[in-house]
């Protein structure tokens, strides 16, 4: 069971990391200092389900995390 647990751990952190990777910026440095008039974005389609996703990998990450401190 614990060996499971270790390979949910570790397929759910890799997919995190790539889910990160692969997502758009959306804006460059200087729009965090006001250069940019572009200052709400809203996610649709692909963006959105990219967002998801990584939010939904990155918890289950952190319970597997958990689990297995726990019963470690």
């Amino acid at each position: 069971m614990y060996t499971v647990i270790k390979f949910i751990t570790i397929g759910a952190g890799a997919l995190t990391i790539l889910l990160i990777l692969i997502q758009q910026r959306g804006a460059s440095l200087g729009a965090g200092f006001g250069a940019s008039s572009e200052l709400v974005t809203t996610r649709r389609g692909t963006d959105k389900t990219l967002h998801d996703l990584t939010i939904m990998t990155a918890t289950l990450f952190v319970l597997t995390l958990l689990v297995g401190i726990i019963k470690g």
